[in-house]
């Protein structure tokens, strides 16, 4: 009598006459059980999925990765818990989906949780397919993409769960630095869930559709007495512009997919390699209306803003910059971009928001970026226009002497080639802050526009000239005078140019030239840390 897949497998619910004594039906048997962890949601659990406006777990790698070249790894795997009668349901995959394939024909590794099966929460056998996977990454040295959507731990395996836990966000501080690593929330992520995402170099949110919080709303009521929704809880677009949690805040999942394949465009697979570098289309001899228009930028007032962003659509090439963080911390810009072809990291104050003004935001911001790009070999460009720190009594009590220090401490600790323009203010603290050659910058230029000084003018003046402008008998036309005094004396790049702290002072049209120069001269750059465990960064 034929043996049937029921029977050697009760935990089944698929039955398939077929003989398994024989090559051909054990090969049938393969393609039975495959087609079964193909499909291990049941369809209903997959029309709710897709009348939520979400992609099943198999559909966003599809999504993802070059055509056929998806490799999946344990798909038979299966949970072995009897709690609570789970031993009737044993779904091939146990809830995420593992393996490998190429973005553009690179190679990176991935994980996708799936949530039609058993709501995407982990377990044992869930956990040890993540943290296999996480592994391979490490070994074959290629960029981990985590794809979220699950319900958080797998309650019935009780205290394993968490344990896995632990081994993941393990495994996410060794490879961190390493290689890339990027995840996409594209459902809920919750509780201890979320701080695997926290703990890699990017993540990507979707608006409307995914949620990151620790504790929900209704506990949040019932400890707090607080009513919040999910949304303004821990939606794609609080964490985008509150909390900083995401670094792009997505309109759909196709968008959040794209914006990952751009990102992977500017990043090594690891700390070892190059990034991918692309022939460079336009001569640097050759410049362009948008290089003229450098020279109009600045305004004639030093208190009229501008958008730094011109600056930077004139520096990288055919204008493609690829911003992180947008929404968060908007005085100062940071993101990708590209100079004859290579890859480069942008850091810019942003003098249409705050002045361009460092605050506790925009400090954690900016140093986050530079220390991704060091541990990427990714040449950091830094363009200046600060009037200072924020003040006020809400930065000096939430920290923002610790918290404004990262940046120092980025600067600082960074051996990529590192080249800063001054545009415009550069006052106190916050110019050695941002890139300064103090700091260990290697080439630094300014415009002719630069004011370098310990603060504005009109401060100065106030601070300086306080007695004369009290007894004057028209202290506005003194102060005006001074001011101008103040600024043909002290408020321009000269100063720092004579000491060396500027290497060169520029038309603000020569600036991509300088620019480009300068990463050809530090193209072979080496610098070395102090040997020691590793260093003690202000957190």
């Amino acid at each position: 009598m034929a043996m049937t897949r029921h029977d050697s497998d009760p935990s089944t619910e698929k039955s398939h006459s077929l003989d398994i004594h024989t090559t051909r039906g054990k090969i049938e048997d393969l393609k039975a059980r495959l087609d079964e962890a193909v499909h291990a949601g049941s369809a209903r659990a997959v029309e709710k999925q897709h009348a939520k406006g979400k992609k099943t777990a198999r559909e966003r790698i599809e999504m993802l990765l070059d055509a056929g070249s998806f490799t999946e790894i344990d798909e038979f795997a299966r949970h072995r818990s009897t709690n609570f009668g789970m031993e009737a349901d044993r779904p091939y995959g146990d809830g995420v989906v593992t393996g490998y394939g190429t973005i553009d024909g690179r190679t990176v590794a991935i994980f996708s949780q799936d949530f039609t099966v058993m709501g995407g929460s982990l377990g044992e056998v869930y956990g040890q397919k993540m943290v296999k996977i996480q592994d391979f990454a490490l070994k074959a040295g290629v960029p981990l993409i985590g794809i979220n959507d699950s319900g958080g731990a797998r309650i019935q395996e009780g205290v394993v769960s968490l344990g896995m836990y632990g081994e993941i966000f393990r495994r996410n501080v060794r490879l961190s630095g390493v290689i890339p690593q990027i995840s996409l929330i594209m459902g809920p992520c919750a509780g201890g869930a979320v701080y695997s995402p926290a703990l890699t170099d990017f993540t990507i949110m979707v608006n409307e559709s995914s949620h990151m919080f620790i504790t929900g709303p209704e506990v949040i009521k019932t400890v707090t007495g607080e009513e919040v929704g999910f949304e303004e809880l821990g939606g794609a677009h609080t964490h985008s512009a509150k909390t900083g949690n995401s670094h792009y805040l997505a309109e759909d999942e196709s968008d959040a997919i794209d914006y990952v394949k751009a990102l992977l465009d500017y990043l090594p697979s690891n700390n070892l390699d190059d990034a991918p570098h692309y022939r460079a289309i336009k001569s640097i001899e050759d410049f362009s209306e948008q290089d003229l228009a450098l020279d109009a930028l600045i305004p004639d007032s030093s208190n009229q803003p501008y958008d730094i962003k011109k600056v930077i659509d004139a520096v990288v090439d055919e204008s493609e910059f690829l911003e992180i963080h947008a929404l968060f911390a908007p005085n100062i810009v940071v993101g990708f971009g590209r100079i004859e072809g290579a890859p480069v990291g942008i850091v810019a104050n942003q003098p249409m928001q705050l002045a361009g003004t460092l605050d506790i935001d925009a400090s954690e911001k900016a140093a986050r970026f530079v220390r991704t790009c060091d541990a990427f070999s990714i040449p950091v460009i830094t363009l200046v226009d600060v009037p200072g720190f924020l003040p006020g009594t809400s930065q000096e009590w939430n920290g923002i002497i610790r918290r404004g220090a990262k940046l120092l401490y980025a600067y600082g600790e960074a051996t990529v080639p590192l080249i800063t323009v001054i545009t415009r203010k550069a006052y106190g603290g916050a110019y050695d802050v941002m890139g300064s050659k103090h700091l260990g910058a290697d080439m630094n230029f300014a415009w002719p526009t630069a004011q370098i000084a310990v603060m504005g003018a009109q401060g100065a003046v106030n601070i300086l000239y306080r007695k004369e402008l009290a007894d004057a008998k028209d202290p506005e036309a003194l102060r005006k005078e001074l001011i101008t005094q103040y600024e043909d004396t002290l408020a321009n790049p000269y100063i720092a140019a004579e000491r060396g702290y500027v290497d060169s002072v520029i038309e603000p049209h020569q600036t991509r030239v300088e620019i480009t120069k300068a990463l050809r001269a530090l193209r072979n750059k080496s610098d070395r840390l102090p040997d020691k465990k590793h260093g003690n960064i202000p957190l």
